[in-house]
This record gives structure tokens, sequence and C-alpha cells, in this order.
């Protein structure tokens, strides 16, 4: 992915090295069981509110600076710049104005309107403060432990957690969580699985104006996008931290839904063609 000597975004909160310790404390095992539960836009303030810490102060972490944490910080405020672009352009079209959001990097955990979370959690939106969190070295859990190395794939990270800031702005996450509670806990997961994969798509839109805007792509890049969606598919998850799927449990769509409406939103580029929830074959 070319993206050397872009316009990075002003839209960044740089916390890493300064996460408060404390409060969550989960062995390696329950850090990658949180992880599958929640990769990937689960929605954080239900986990977090789990997660809270039980009491006492919070104390500051430091950490020394890391070159290639400093390189993927730029990459990724340079893809944070490139779908401000898009979103600016694509809400202008329709005489509304877009909201940028924030990105947040941290190191280990993090305070945000959702809550304490821990970086097991993964990249994540909070609603409530309208901002995208990540701890860059998700980024190395992708490449071992989930076998989806690459800078694009690195970027459709930021694309569809941004797609999730879009449906706050559009009323859609709202209309998703107030049926909470409204619904069985396998009806509400249909739901959740719309939301996510519709947020694929939108990231699939945001890779197709970026790529007519200042033709980033590189041999390869798609297929590294492709291979993410796949890699966090629900049943890929399921059956790798459990050995069987439960599709009734699924929260984000199998591997192949993920894959077909991220690669929908990349060929057409329209909004109008991301209707999920009216969707009747997902």
């Amino acid at each position: 992915m070319r993206w050397r000597g872009e316009r990075q975004s002003s839209n960044v909160e740089d916390r890493r090295g300064r996460g408060p310790v404390g409060g969550i404390a989960l062995g390696g095992g329950g850090l990658i069981i949180l992880l599958l539960a929640v990769l990937f836009g689960a929605d954080p303030r239900q986990m977090l509110e789990q997660l809270q810490p039980s009491g006492g102060a919070m104390e500051q972490t430091e950490r020394a600076p890391n070159p290639v944490e400093d390189e993927l910080a730029q990459f990724v405020t340079v893809v944070l710049a490139q779908t401000e672009d898009v979103w600016r352009a694509e809400f202008e079209q329709r005489g509304q104005a877009y909201r940028e959001p924030t990105l947040v990097l941290f190191t280990d955990r993090v305070q945000s309107a959702c809550g304490l979370a821990s970086e097991a959690m993964g990249p994540f939106y909070c609603p409530a403060d309208e901002k995208v969190y990540i701890d860059l070295g998700f980024y190395q859990t992708m490449r071992t432990r989930l076998g989806a190395p690459g800078d694009f794939a690195q970027a459709y990270v930021i694309a569809h957690e941004v797609g999730h800031h879009v449906q706050n702005l559009l009323g859609i996450t709202d209309q998703v969580h107030q049926m909470r509670g409204r619904l069985s806990e396998e009806e509400y997961n249909q739901l959740s699985v719309r939301l996510e994969l519709q947020a694929d798509f939108l990231a699939g839109v945001w890779a197709h104006h970026t790529e007519q805007m200042k033709q980033v792509i590189e041999e390869g890049d798609l297929e590294e996008a492709i291979n993410a969606a796949s890699a966090i598919g629900d049943d890929k998850l399921q059956r790798e931290s459990q050995g069987y799927v439960v599709p009734d449990a699924f929260t984000h769509g199998t591997s192949e839904q993920r894959v077909r409406w991220f690669s929908r939103g990349y060929q057409s580029g329209s909004l109008e063609d991301g209707d999920t929830f009216r969707a009747q074959e997902l």
C-alpha cells in the first residue's frame, strides 16, 4: 500500500506508555478468549461493564520508544486521514456534515467513555466519545495468531472501526442498541452480525474511493484485506478457540460473509448498496 508522504490526520491522541494499570486482570488464556469474543467491533459498552476495576488507585506505566510502533503510528494516521477524505465527501454529497472521529493510540489499557478497556479487546470504537481505540501491538496479533499480515490488512482494521463511526453518525448504531432487552440473545446477535457486516462493507467503500482518489493499492493489497476479513469470521474463531461452531452465538458474521460484504463495498463504492439490515441473505 502506498502511504508514505501522504497527509496525516491531526485527530489523534497518542496515549502510548500512559495506560492505567490495575482493574482488569486476565491470564493469557483469558486474553485470547476475550480477543476472539469481541474482535472488531463487539459492543464495547457491554464488554467493558463486565471488566470494570474493582477499586484501588490507578498507576501509570511507561514504555520505551519503539521505532516499529512509531512507524505504525504514522501509518494509521495516514489511513485515518484517508477515511476523513472519503467520508467527508460522501456526507457532503448527501447534504450532511461529517464529524471526524479521534484515533486514540494506547498501551495495554485505556480509559474511554465506554469504560476501562484492555488491549485484549483489540481495536474498538466507542460511540459515547466518538473515538477509535487501538493498541498497535494488535497488529502483531494479526500477524502471528490470526495469520493476517500486511499493511492493507492493517488499514482495513482502521477503516472497519471508522465504519462503526459512520454508522453512529447515521443513527444506525443507536437503533441496534435500543433493541437490546427487547429481543432474545439469539435475535440480538443476528442484528449485531448485520451491524458488523455493514462496517465491513463501509471499509470496502473506503478502499474503493481511496483508490480512486490516490491510487494507493498495490499488487496483493486486496488479498491482504480479504485474508484479514476471513481470519476474523465467527465460524473460524469459534472453531479455533473451542473446536466447534455455534451459529446462534455469531455476532460478527462468518468468514465468507465478511469477505463478501467487504468486497461488495469495494466494488460498489455506494452506501446505497450496503443495507445489510434489509438484505434477505447475508
